[in-house]
């Protein structure tokens, strides 16, 4: 038997039968709260997650108080993969950006069972790979590209993951997703409600017009998903070659 059960999760839909029933028994349901801070930077991760619903955050905390997004984790992926396979203690802080349920498992218990497989290694490495081309991109992004677009791009992605065009956002939060100041932000929004590619309202966001912000949104978008697809979804990528 080749394929696995079908999962709300990308990574546990995506791995064989075999390597599913490796994790299944361990695996346990747990509720993404918001505002819930999944492990602080420099402490050990004692459990992956991997999101059915909502958005995992993936900050950076500087010394003069700022925090700046880093990367995204939702649907599609996992949040402690490359822990799994080495170092337990988080270079980052994790904390949940948009409300959910996720899949969880002791990380002693993921490690185990990588090691009894192969393909779960290979798995484990390519959705970690995925996350740190995000990362790389986001560093280049929020250097070079205006607040506009890098608003729109995280506007894009945050929809791709959570899998609603409505979401919850403060400007904090979403000042923390772009690096950029809250006032600038607000100006951004109000630009984008304008030209009717959301409506924003006390920090609900509805995406309206999808193909406005792809047009608006900077090339990393595209630049990430397509890093996603060849990672993630080989096969497709190579089809598509």
């Amino acid at each position: 038997m080749d394929s696995a059960p079908r999962s709300p999760n990308g990574f546990l839909s995506s791995l064989t039968a075999d390597d599913f029933e490796l994790l299944r028994p361990h695996l346990r349901a747990a509720d993404l709260s918001p505002e819930m801070v999944l492990v602080e930077v420099d402490e050990a991760l004692k459990r992956a997650y991997l999101p059915q619903k909502g958005v995992i955050s993936l900050v950076v905390k500087l010394a003069r108080g700022e925090h700046v997004q880093i990367a995204m984790i939702g649907r599609d992926s996992i949040f402690g993969a490359f822990s799994a396979l080495g170092d337990p203690i988080a270079l980052n802080t994790a904390v949940v950006l948009v409300p959910g349920t996720a899949a969880t498992i002791d990380l002693d218990q993921l490690r185990m069972a990588a090691d009894q497989s192969a393909s779960l290694r290979t798995a484990l490495v390519r959705h970690g790979l995925a996350v740190y081309a995000q990362i790389q991109q986001t560093a280049g992004c929020n250097a070079s590209h205006t607040v506009e677009s890098r608003l729109a791009r995280c506007l894009l992605h945050t929809r791709d993951l959570s899998g609603s065009d409505k979401i919850v956002l403060t400007q904090e939060a979403m000042a923390q997703m772009i690096g950029a100041r809250r006032n600038s932000v607000s100006l951004v929004a109000n630009t984008l409600q304008q030209a009717d590619f959301i409506h924003y309202s006390r920090g609900h966001i509805e995406i309206t017009n999808v193909d406005g912000l792809i047009k608006t949104s900077c090339e990393c978008y595209a630049t990430v998903k397509a890093q996603y697809t060849r990672l993630l979804h080989p096969r497709i990528h190579c089809a598509a070659a």
